[in-house]
């Protein structure tokens, strides 16, 4: 074999900078951060911080991997018209012999072995290291004092129980004075309705005193009877009009179906449906019929 050939001129040569381990130069010493005070309120958070970071990660690692669709490789790929085409040259492998097309069978040419190209170190100089920044603390958060707030809700309950029983007792009574004057109304219209009849039955009694009166009398002359009965009626209508109950006559009047009663139809000179002739009196209490007048009613001559 022929010896290593140099590299031609003008060809780049690899850096031989020797770094030697462990060798980290910085370009000024950090000072020394202040000391911080523990905070438990921002220790929590960093913890709940890095467990959510820690979840994300081992996610992400349990996750099934990703198996990306299948690729032809152009080299290996044969076209279905080439084939039985002459498959492609093995690549010569550094340090093997080949021949050469217009050399001579005995003559071979060997290949120099091809050295790995190696990366210049980085200079030490281009490592820099920064002063680690303080960090910015959250404000303090202030602090409630369980024990104040705990008595003035003892304080606001106390006064809300207070004013619950005052409105409770003020509706007892109400509620009472309600029942109370239900109860009274209900007695008032029973004895209004059981003594309605009181002031008239009061108006009625003299005239039970003038006939008895009358009746008590033996020997009376018919003038004298006369007399009596007419003060006993004047007695009676004036009773009636207490009670405010009216005597129905509609005599010569329109016939009224609300207030009257037909008895019967005769022809006469009067205007059609015009009382003729009054059987029986009607009498209205407060302007309610209480009995209808009976009356004969006209019709025009045939």
């Amino acid at each position: 074999m022929q010896p290593h050939r140099p590299a031609p001129p003008g060809a780049p040569r690899p850096a031989e900078t020797t770094v030697p381990a462990g060798t980290v130069k910085t370009e000024s010493s950090s000072p020394t951060p202040p000391t911080k005070k523990f905070d438990p309120a921002t220790a929590y958070r960093d913890a709940e911080a890095r467990l959510a970071e820690a979840e994300k990660l081992f996610k992400r690692a349990t996750e099934p991997p990703r198996v990306a669709p299948a690729t032809a490789t152009r080299n290996t790929e044969i076209h279905p018209a080439r084939a039985g085409t002459r498959p492609p040259a093995e690549p010569p492998h550094v340090g093997s012999t080949v021949t050469a097309k217009n050399m001579h069978p005995t003559e071979t040419q060997t290949r120099p072995p091809i050295e790995p190209h190696v990366a210049p170190a980085a200079a030490t100089n281009d490592i820099e290291t920064h002063p680690a920044e303080p960090e910015t603390q959250p404000p303090a958060e202030p602090r409630v004092d369980l024990a104040a707030m705990l008595k003035d809700m003892e304080a606001r309950f106390a006064e809300a129980e207070k004013r619950a029983m005052e409105h409770h007792d003020a509706w007892l009574r109400a509620k009472a004075e309600t029942e109370n004057m239900h109860r009274r109304a209900q007695e008032e219209v029973a004895k209004a309705s059981k003594f309605a009849a009181e002031k008239f039955a009061g108006a009625m009694l003299p005239v039970k005193d003038s006939l008895e009166t009358a009746l008590a009398v033996e020997s009376q002359t018919a003038e004298h009877l006369r007399e009596g009965v007419e003060l006993t009626l004047k007695q009676l209508a004036a009773a009636f009009e207490s009670a405010n109950l009216t005597e129905e006559n509609p005599l010569g009047q329109k016939f009224d179906p609300n207030k009257h009663q037909a008895i019967g139809v005769a022809e006469s000179e009067a205007e059609p449906n015009t009382v003729i002739n009054v059987l029986q009196k009607g009498y209205l209490l407060h302007g309610r019929v209480i009995r209808p007048a009976m009356v004969t009613v006209s019709k025009a001559k045939t």
